[in-house]
C-alpha cells in the first residue's frame, strides 16, 4: 500500500509518499491526486521513512545540509532515472546547467549529444522534489528557468543553500 502524509513546509504543504519503507515522492500541492483510492493517508510519525524525511526537510529548511539516512527511489523510464541519478550528484550549494547534464547523459548513453530540452523534461518530472535536487539545475548563463514547484520556490530552495540570488537571471 502506498502511504501519503502531509508535511507543512515554509514553501507550502508538501505531500510525502512511501511504499514499504522507501520514500517514493515529495510533491507540491496539485502535483498528485491525494484522493487516489490506492493511497493510505497516515500521520508522518506512523511511517519511519516519512518521519526521517520530515526530519531531513526540517534541517534542510533551516539552511543545513543534512545527510540522507533513509531509502528512496524515483521510478520512471531508463532515461529519466539516469537524469535523476545525475541530479543526486549535484553538490549542495552548487548549480549545473541543463546542457551540462545533457552532455553527461549523452556520454552515458553512447551518443555524441543529447537535447537539453529532453533533459529538462526529465528534470521536470522528478517525483522526489528537493531530495533529488532538481532545483539546482539552471539554464545557460545562470538563467532561472522552469521548476515544477514554481520559480518562487526554486529561488527559496537556492536561498536555503546559501546562494546569492543576484547571480541568477530570469
Amino acid at each position: 500500500m502506498i502511504k501519503i502524509s502531509d508535511y507543512p513546509s515554509p514553501i507550502g504543504l508538501l505531500t510525502l509518499m512511501s511504499e514499504d519503507d522507501i520514500l517514493t515522492g515529495v510533491y507540491y500541492p496539485g502535483q498528485i491526486n491525494k484522493e487516489n483510492p490506492h493511497y493510505e493517508k497516515v500521520q508522518i510519525n506512523e511511517v519511519p521513512v516519512l518521519q526521517k524525511t520530515g526530519r531531513w526537510l526540517d534541517a534542510y529548511f533551516k539552511g543545513e545540509n543534512p545527510e540522507i539516512d533513509f531509502k528512496y527511489h524515483a521510478s520512471g523510464t531508463e532515461f529519466r532515472e539516469q537524469v535523476w541519478e545525475e541530479l543526486t550528484r549535484i553538490p549542495y550549494g552548487e548549480t549545473v546547467t541543463y546542457g551540462s547534464i545533457a552532455q553527461k547523459i549523452a556520454k552515458l548513453r553512447g551518443k555524441t549529444k543529447m537535447s537539453a530540452q529532453a533533459v529538462g523534461g526529465a528534470v521536470g518530472s522528478n517525483p522526489i522534489s528537493i531530495i533529488i535536487p532538481c532545483h539546482r539545475v539552471v539554464g545557460h548563463n545562470h538563467k532561472l528557468t522552469g521548476y515544477g514547484g514554481g520559480l518562487d520556490n526554486k529561488r527559496y530552495l537556492l536561498q536555503c543553500e546559501h546562494h546569492d540570488l543576484s547571480q541568477f537571471s530570469e
